[in-house]
């Protein structure tokens, strides 16, 4: 399985195979990103790392099959210990029972062990939305420090689709080119999660923010290419519209909180704080579960909060 690290001294090669088959299968019939992919051979490595310690040896499918749920809370616990993240610890653990399913599938490894193991529980996230007045300057302003006129159209159709259709800023810069909505079109299909598609309506200022930067753009916009390009023509790097977001950080004095994402979620907040419905934010979004979604009404209670805290008399007065 290729990662960054050499697992050859970190397990046995009839592991190394049923690795080399499960990133195959995530690969050809999961459709899982490259990104993902690669995230998912570093918790592995860094998986097999432990175990090669915790043993004494470079592991093997028997050796897997055999480890107790005390192996397991081990792992955890030098990771507690490294100081990691429990989302983190949270996510490589996901990984980890992943394979182990897989291997399970396969007739590899039966370890029912490991399902006894709890992760460390999360904290609840809570979004952090822009003001309506913040996001929409982030539009304005978005333009006015691109380098290019057709960079700055560029820059603002991405944001436009971030905070006017609630895409991740993967799903926008997967975009190709024959999905830019045409003449007269009211939607768009959108690629996200675990391969899944969606479908997203477009407001008219979403399509007129990509037609004038499709009609700018200097490269010529294929079909079955990407849609938005960087300066030598290729797809877009997500990195470049981070850094546009931080310089706009800068120039409008928001917060460090106000990133590509905080947009996406600043569509959902300001669409329940107008009166939209969980369920048809939740297909807006893509979220796989409405529980997801959930987390946008604890925003907008606590921006409720904040709003009766400064006008209401009784709250001024502490009476």
């Amino acid at each position: 399985m290729a990662d960054d690290r050499d697992l050859t001294f970190l397990a046995e090669p009839g592991l190394l195979a049923a690795l080399d088959h499960w990133r195959d299968w995530l690969t050809h019939e999961r459709r899982t990103s490259n990104n993902t992919i690669d995230a998912y051979g570093r918790d592995v490595a860094a998986f097999l790392g432990f175990l090669s310690k915790h043993l004494g040896y470079a592991p093997g499918l028997k050796d897997l099959d055999g480890l107790r749920a005390a192996d397991f809370r081990s792992y955890l616990a030098a990771r507690q210990a490294r100081g990691l993240a429990r989302t983190s610890t949270a996510r490589a653990f996901s990984t980890i029972r992943n394979l182990f399913r897989y291997l399970d599938r396969q007739g590899l490894v039966s370890n029912a062990a490991i399902g006894a193991v709890r992760t460390p529980r999360v904290p609840k996230s809570v979004p952090k939305a822009l003001t309506a007045e913040d996001a929409l300057a982030t539009l304005d302003v978005v333009e006015e420090i691109a380098p290019e006129p057709w960079v700055a159209k560029r820059d603002a159709a991405v944001l436009y689709l971030l905070y006017g259709a609630g895409l991740r800023i993967g799903e926008a810069l997967g975009l190709d080119a024959e999905q830019a909505p045409k003449a007269g079109a009211e939607t768009i299909r959108v690629t996200g999660k675990g391969n899944k598609e969606r479908i997203v309506p477009v407001l008219p200022a979403v399509a007129r923010a990509i037609t004038d930067y499709m009609a700018l753009c200097p490269f010529a916009l294929k079909p079955g290419g990407p849609l938005f390009l960087g300066v030598r023509g290729k797809r877009l790097n997500p990195a470049q519209v981070q850094k546009q977001v931080r310089a706009l950080r800068a120039v409008l004095g928001l917060p460090e909180t106000a990133t590509p994402h905080a947009l996406r979620h600043s569509f959902a907040t300001h669409l329940l704080s107008g009166g939209g419905d969980l369920r048809t934010i939740q297909e807006l979004l893509g979220h796989a579960s409405l529980s997801t979604t959930q987390r946008y009404t604890d925003v907008d209670g606590a921006r409720l909060m904040s709003v009766y805290a400064r006008a209401h008399p009784r709250a001024r007065s502490g009476k």
